[in-house]
C-alpha cells in the first residue's frame, strides 16, 4: 500500500490539481491547487506538500501540506485548471469562468481574468436570464473551453474580452465536462450518456460526431483522453461504470467496467504511464487501476485492505483484425484473459471524493469530508 497522508483543512474539497512541472525539467510535482464547495466562503487555495512523515498525536502520520495563499471564489468551485505555470482557471456554480494569477513573490493570487456570464440559461421558459453553472474546463495556450449546465460551449482566449468562438445550443442537456481530443477538437460528456466531438474549424452548431452508451441513457459526468493514443477515451457516469471508447469505430463504448457503487466523479489517465487509470466516487472511494501487461499471470483481483474480490466487466467490440501491437492495453484487454488490476487507494471509505490528479509519482485528491490526501509515492 502506498503511504498516503491526509491533512483536514475545514472545507468540502470539490477539485485538486496539480501545478503542471516545466517540461524538460526532472522536479517532481510540490504544488497543488484546490477548489471549493458548498462551503458559507468558497475559494481557491494554492498548497504545497512541504516534507512528508510529521507523527501526529495518534502516532500516525500527517500529510505536511502547507497552504501557500488562497483567494474567496464566488459560487462553487466547478472545475479547476492551471493555464500555465501562473495561472488557475476555475469554472463557478455562478456560470463565472475566472483567471487567477500567483505571484510567488509574495505568495497571493489575484484576479487577472473573468467572464462573468460565460454561462446563463435565456428564453422561454426561464427568466430572461438567469446564471448556469459552468460544469466543465479545459486550457491550451492560449485557449481556454468552457461547457456549461445551460448546453453552450465557449471557447475564450486569453486576453480577450469576448469569447473568441460560442457554440449556444450545443447540447439539450446538460454538459458535464470537456477535454481536448487534438486541438482543435474536443469531446463533451452530458447528462444522457452521450459523448460529442465538435471541431472548432467547422462552423455551425452541430459535433461531427457522436456515440452514446445504449439501453439506460445514464448521465457520464468526467471524460478523459489517453495521453498517446488520442483515439482512445474513458469516461465515468452516474452509475460508477468505467466506459473506454475508441473514436475511430463505432458509436458505443468498446469495453464497460464495473466500477465504483455510486457516481464516479473523475477519471484520469496517468500522464507519463497511461497503462494506469485512476478514477473517484461518490462512494468514498479512491481506485488505481492497472492495465499493464508486465507477466502471463495477471492477478485478477481487486486488492483492498487484503480483502479481494473478483472484478466483473465484458468487452462489446472484437479486435482481431486490428494488429495487436498497436493497440492501447485498454482497447485489446480481454477482460475473460487479462484481468486489470485494481488497487483501493484510501486506507477507509469516507465521504465523498470529488477530485483527484496524478502527476508523475504523486497523487492527490479532495473530499467532502473536508479533507485534502496526497501520496508521493504511486509506483514503488
Amino acid at each position: 500500500m502506498e503511504e498516503i497522508y491526509a491533512k483536514f483543512v475545514s472545507q468540502k474539497i470539490s477539485k485538486t490539481r496539480w501545478r503542471p512541472v516545466p517540461s524538460g525539467s526532472l522536479q517532481t510535482a510540490e504544488t497543488f491547487a484546490t477548489g471549493s464547495w458548498d462551503n458559507e466562503e468558497n475559494c481557491v487555495s494554492l498548497w504545497s506538500i512541504g516534507d512528508f512523515g510529521n507523527l501526529d498525536s495518534d502516532g500516525g502520520f500527517e500529510g505536511d501540506h502547507q497552504l501557500l495563499c488562497d483567494i474567496r471564489h464566488h459560487g462553487d468551485v466547478m472545475d479547476l485548471q492551471f493555464f500555465d505555470q501562473e495561472r488557475i482557471v476555475a469554472a463557478s456554480s455562478t456560470g463565472c469562468v475566472t483567471v487567477f494569477l500567483h505571484h510567488p513573490n509574495n505568495q497571493t493570487l489575484s484576479v487577472s481574468q473573468q467572464w462573468p456570464a460565460a454561462h446563463h440559461h435565456t428564453g422561454p421558459g426561464s427568466p430572461s436570464y438567469g446564471s448556469a453553472p459552468c460544469t466543465g474546463i479545459v486550457c491550451d495556450n492560449p485557449e481556454i473551453v468552457t461547457v456549461g449546465e445551460d448546453g453552450r460551449i465557449n471557447l475564450f482566449r486569453v486576453d480577450h474580452k469576448e469569447a473568441v468562438r460560442t457554440i449556444d445550443n450545443a447540447d439539450s442537456s446538460t454538459l458535464h465536462a470537456v477535454t481536448f481530443l487534438r486541438t482543435p477538437e474536443i469531446v463533451t460528456v452530458n447528462s444522457i450518456g452521450q459523448l460529442k466531438i465538435w471541431d472548432f474549424r467547422q462552423q455551425g452548431s452541430e459535433p461531427c460526431q457522436i456515440l452514446s452508451l445504449t439501453g439506460d441513457r445514464v448521465p457520464l459526468h468526467c471524460v478523459d483522453r489517453h495521453p498517446n493514443q488520442q483515439h482512445v477515451v474513458a469516461t465515468g457516469g452516474q452509475d460508477g461504470m468505467l466506459s473506454i471508447w475508441d473514436v475511430r469505430q463505432g458509436t458505443m463504448p468498446v469495453s464497460l467496467l464495473k466500477a465504483h457503487e455510486a457516481e464516479m466523479w473523475e477519471v484520469h489517465f496517468h500522464p507519463s504511464n497511461p497503462d494506469h487509470l485512476f478514477t473517484c466516487s461518490e462512494d468514498g472511494s479512491l481506485w488505481h487501476w492497472d492495465a499493464s501487461t508486465n507477466g502471463p499471470e495477471k492477478s485478477s483481483l481487486f486488492h483492498q485492505g487484503g480483502r479481494s474480490s473478483t472484478f466483473l466487466s465484458h468487452s462489446i467490440s472484437n479486435q482481431a483484425n486490428v494488429h495487436q501491437s498497436l493497440i492501447s492495453s485498454w482497447l485489446s484487454t480481454d477482460p475473460a484473459k487479462d484481468r486489470i488490476e485494481i488497487t483501493s487507494l484510501l486506507p477507509s471509505r469516507t465521504l465523498s471524493v470529488n477530485s483527484l490528479d496524478v502527476l508523475g509519482p504523486c497523487l492527490v485528491c479532495g473530499t467532502d469530508a473536508e479533507a485534502i490526501y496526497v501520496t508521493r509515492q504511486l509506483f514503488s
